[in-house]
Order: structure tokens, then sequence, then C-alpha cells
């Protein structure tokens, strides 16, 4: 029998694992409870063990556009369970979900699939270094890529784009190959490659940042980041992780009309199960092992439950038209609880793009937050009240003042307006 009690788990969990967890925004720091354990979940809710219902906007940070235990998936996902757990050979369904991707997506010639998007990542940068010859990475502040340390960084004090570790065991060595800047500053960003130009192997950039807050960037603030990586001879890599098949098929690369060299994938194309993908121009991609030089391996790569749950995934939502199904109905969410905080005075806005959304407090200018400088500095404490308040009356939001919420299909319009309430109400 299951406990019932998520305390008394989360105190057996700190005995045995760091913090009690698995990754860090699980443990409810700085919320001053518990986290809450879940035992099952289906659609739009999470089930906890003490058997109370929430409506999830967490969707396990995005992988599950569908929602909880689609019924067409999990049919894909029972039958591949029958076939073969994993081969460590070629197998066919990496192929087709490669094949689907690369036939509707132009500039991705070729991919490689691995099991999470740090990965992905790390194994980008490494081509990018082999295709160029440099050592140097330019990353911008509140773009979040996984755990590799030369992305562990933050900006460092002094001269532009110099930067520092963000975590202890990342050495300064590793540290100063990699330059850092504000998100939507131009003139910051002309001046590091006017310095450093010839050094930089690649730039990395979420081009919807979702990971410390909702950054909408501007499209030209993008499109001056292509260009100037195209006069430098760097390598453009956009980390599509999160909104790559959220946003759009073809992710904010499809709604930019930029076409960047490589690319990183996760979360949706492995529809709720390990993933991560690289992918881009053949002649980078075809740098990679067995046919050049650079070395990338894994055992679960291309794990065959995932890439047939990724797939189905893939193409119920183009079956369905879902991408304009949920922009639709995440928009007419994000609009009713914005004209209810507004009614209600509580300082609070939602910044909504495509399926994602994030509820902050407004700024001193009303202006959009482009760049973390500007988010309001009680984020935090605005959020933690909310948060705790939605938690008791059924609403589960991702556990941290800085993480976005996501909307399934399986959100219907009844859910939502079911959610604005109790949002509304936890606000005030």
């Amino acid at each position: 029998m299951l406990p019932t009690n998520s305390d008394t788990l989360f105190e057996r969990a700190k005995k045995v694992s760091p913090g009690g967890v698995h990754s860090p925004v699980r443990s409810f720091k700085g919320l001053d409870r518990s986290p809450v354990f879940f035992k099952s979940a289906q659609g739009a809710y999470l089930t906890s063990v003490e058997d109370k219902k929430y409506i999830d906007f967490c969707q396990s940070f995005g992988p599950l556009i569908l929602g909880h235990l689609d019924s067409d998936i999990k049919e894909k996902v029972h039958h591949m369970v029958d076939t073969a757990w994993t081969f460590g050979a070629a197998e066919i369904y990496s192929l087709e979900l490669a094949e689907w991707m690369t036939s509707r997506i132009p500039f991705l010639e070729k991919v490689r699939f691995v099991s999470s998007g740090t990965e992905a990542v790390m194994s980008a940068l490494r081509v990018a270094r082999a295709a160029t010859g440099r050592k140097k990475i330019l990353k911008f502040e509140g773009c979040y890529h996984g755990h590799t340390d030369s992305l562990l960084v933050k900006a460092g004090s002094g001269l532009a784009g110099v930067a520092a570790s963000s975590s202890a065991g990342v050495n300064d060595e590793t540290a100063f190959q990699t330059l850092t800047l504000p998100l939507d500053n131009e003139a910051l960003l002309q001046q590091i490659f006017t310095r450093e130009g010839k050094n930089i192997a690649a730039v990395i950039i979420e081009p919807l940042p979702a990971n410390y807050g909702l950054l909408i960037q501007r499209k030209e603030f993008l499109q001056t980041v292509t260009k100037l990586s195209k006069e430098n001879g760097t390598i453009l890599i956009f980390d599509e992780v999160i909104s790559g098949f959220r946003v759009a098929l073809g992710g904010m690369a499809e709604i930019l009309d930029i076409k960047p060299d490589l690319v990183t994938y996760g979360k949706i194309i492995g529809g709720g199960f390990p993933v991560g993908c690289y992918g881009g121009r053949k002649e980078l991609m075809d740098l990679v092992a067995p046919l050049g030089p650079v070395y990338q391996a894994g055992t679960l790569s291309g794990n065959p439950i995932g890439m047939v749950a990724g797939l189905e995934t893939l193409k119920k939502m183009e079956r369905l038209s879902g991408w304009s199904v949920l922009n639709k109905r995440t928009e007419a969410f994000a609009q009713q609880l914005n004209q209810a905080f507004q009614k209600n005075s509580n300082g609070l806005i939602v910044d909504q793009f495509s399926s994602l959304f994030w509820i902050r407090r407004n700024n001193s200018s009303g202006s959009p937050i482009r760049s973390i400088e500007q988010i309001a500095p009680d984020q935090g404490t605005t959020f933690k009240k909310m948060f705790l308040n939605c938690l008791d009356q059924g609403v589960y939001l991702a556990p941290n003042a800085y993480e976005v919420g996501f909307v399934s299909m399986a959100h219907s319009e009844d859910i939502l307006q079911e959610a604005v309430k109790v949002i509304t109400k936890a606000s005030q």
C-alpha cells in the first residue's frame, strides 16, 4: 500500500537523495513546506499520495504537450514495451522519427538522438569547436542550457562578456572559455564580436528564453545575433529544448524565419520519456563519429520507447492542428487572468507566448521583460504566496517563481476556466 503523507515521504527521501529530490526545483526550496509527492497522473491532472487532484500546469516541465497518459501515446508505448525495451543496435524507430523531423524542418538535414537536453547541448558545442577550431562560447544571461560545465557560468565583473562559474566544481579555466552577455543588448553584442569574434566557436541562445521567466525577445535582436555570427564565422546554435515542437511545428526557428547552423531539441520529441537531440547542417553533423572526428556515444540513445512516443505525439499534433488550438486556448487563458489581475489591482501580469505562460510581478515601468535585470525584485515573495494558495485549492504550478507554465491539449476550456478562478482567488 502506498504511503499517504508527503511530509513523511520527504523525510525518507532526504536520507537517501541530495535534498530529497533528483532535480533541484522539485524540492520546494524556499516555499516553507515539503514537496507534494504524486502517485498518478491523467490528462491535465496530477493525483497526490493523499488522493488530492491538482490541475497541472507543470506538465513535467514541458514534454507533455498532449497531457498525461494520452490514450494514443499509451497504445504505442504499450506495444513497444511488448516488442523491445532497448536494442543497443541499429533499429527502425529512431530512423522513423528522424525522417519525420528532417522532412518537415528545412535546415534540419541530419540529427543525432541522445538521452537529455544537456547531452544534446554538450555535443553541439563539441561539434562547433571542431568545425571552427576555436575555443570560446558565447551565451546569454537568463538562458539555461543544461548542466554542462562550460555553460554553468554567469556574468563576471569588469570587462563585458567575462564569465564566472555559477556552480561549485566548475573550474575557472572552463568558465573563462565562455563569454556571457545580457539579452536584448545589441551594443554589447557588437562590442564582444569586435573584440572576440575570431575566437568564438559558437553562440548559443534560447530563441524563446523560458528558464528564468518568459523573456520574449525582439526579432531584431535575434536577427542581429544571427548576422554577427555569420559575419564572424561563428556557429549559431538555437537551444529549442523547450520551444522546439511546442510553439510551432518548426519551433522558434520557423516563427522567426531564422535558420540556425545547429539546433538542440528535447522534451516533446520523447513524448514524456527521456530524450535529447542535436542536428542541423549536413556538413556539421558529418563531423560526428563514425563519419568524423567528433566522438559522441550513448548506451540508451534513441531508446525505442521514447522514439515511438515522440513520433506519435508529433503526428497527433500535426493531425489535430494542435499548435493552433493550443496557442488560441492559452492566449484566451492568459487574457482572462490579466483581466482578473487588473480588476483586483494585485500588481500581477501574465506573459504568454504560444502555450507557455509566466505569472510575474509587474515591474515599475510596465514594459515587457526581456532580460533578467528587469524582473521585479519581489517576484519570489509574490509568487510564494500565490503558489501555496493555488496548491491548497488544487492547482499545481512549477514550484519556482522563475519557471514558466505549460498548457497541454488535455487542458480543456472548462479546466482552464476553473484554473482562472483558482489563480485569481489565490493571488488576492
